[in-house]
């Protein structure tokens, strides 16, 4: 069974970085897209940037710009640099395969951005 792991989050002002982690247990890790999803209070999960099993990235154009992703398939762990955080950049943060699998869900880490 495959757990995920999300930690880095925290209360920022806006213009802030964080770095974002996301381990994940088995060696399934290495097979699989992965991906950063976001929800904010009221608004649905929403994709925020995805990684291939090569590295090749992709970004949601609201993002594009001022996050970078990346993995260390060796570590089983994917990660999310995010700088220049604004405040519409507030929700929870979700790491999953790309695309999600439903029993992947982990419990997510809090982000906000506030002054």
């Amino acid at each position: 069974q495959v757990q995920l792991a999300e930690s880095g989050g925290g209360l920022v002002q806006p213009g802030g970085s964080l770095r974002l982690s996301c381990t994940a247990s088995g060696s399934i890790f290495r097979d699989y897209p992965m991906a950063w999803y976001r929800q904010a209070p009221g608004k649905e999960r929403e994709l925020v940037a995805l990684i291939a099993t090569d590295g090749s990235p992709g970004y949601a154009s609201s993002v594009k710009g001022r996050f970078t992703i990346s993995r260390d398939n060796a570590k089983n762990t994917v990660y999310l640099q995010m700088d220049s955080l604004k405040p519409e950049d507030t929700a929870v943060y979700y790491c999953n395969s790309y695309p999600a699998r439903r029993s992947y869900w982990g419990q997510g880490t809090q982000v906000t951005v506030s002054s």
